[in-house]
């Protein structure tokens, strides 16, 4: 028999549901715009600068609500991977992702209140949320304002390596959806964990 506990307090869930929303609108326009053609786009090219520019600025005011929220709420704690063991820890999970879970192992460091995240979810959500995704931002403010880009940058124009930085950093965040998505049905059902972003409850 499942037993319950609540981990998720309500304003991390409502804000991740709305980044999840706006992740996936600046994949969809941001491809639209990297891969242009007439004859196969996903979004109008026009339509999709201005999506992409709103959504990318509501994605800033909601990184910096989830960066404030986390401090005041101690909550920053769940993303900094705990030592000593740090490797081996991450080791053994990544064996139970890849085969351990495929023949009915035990999780090996299920989640609990205190550590919500075991270590290579802390590793992967730490690079991700606090690099990755500030790099993001900051690359796309100065493609929103393109005088903050010096003339010059590594013999290329100004522009150039930020839009690539851009790029990396936006191409990492969608496969850590791909990835995050695909582990969200290794709950104790396959719709427990999303079951547990909408109530906050988790099934052990």
């Amino acid at each position: 028999m499942s037993s319950r506990e609540y981990l998720l307090p309500l304003w991390l869930r409502l804000w991740h549901w709305t980044n999840a929303v706006l992740m996936i609108v600046l994949a969809v326009t941001g491809a639209s715009l990297h891969f242009a053609d007439p004859e196969l786009k996903l979004v109008p090219f026009s339509l999709a600068t201005t999506i992409h520019e709103i959504a990318g600025i509501a994605l800033a005011v909601t990184y910096a609500f989830f960066v404030v929220a986390n401090i005041v709420s101690g909550n920053w704690w769940q993303y900094v991977p705990k030592p000593p063991g740090v490797l081996h820890r991450c080791w053994v999970q990544t064996r139970y992702y890849m085969w351990g879970i495929f023949r009915g192992e035990p999780h090996p460091y299920p989640p609990t209140k205190e550590v919500n995240f075991n270590a290579l979810q802390a590793v992967v959500y730490w690079t991700i949320m606090y690099v990755a995704v500030p790099v993001v931002i900051l690359t796309g403010l100065v493609f929103f304002y393109p005088t903050w880009a010096p003339e010059r940058m590594f013999g290329l124009d100004g522009l150039l390596p930020i839009a690539m930085l851009h790029y990396v950093a936006g191409a990492a965040v969608i496969l850590f959806m791909v990835a995050h998505i695909y582990l969200g049905t290794m709950g104790v059902r396959p719709t427990s964990l999303f079951r547990m972003m909408i109530t906050g409850w988790h099934e052990h």
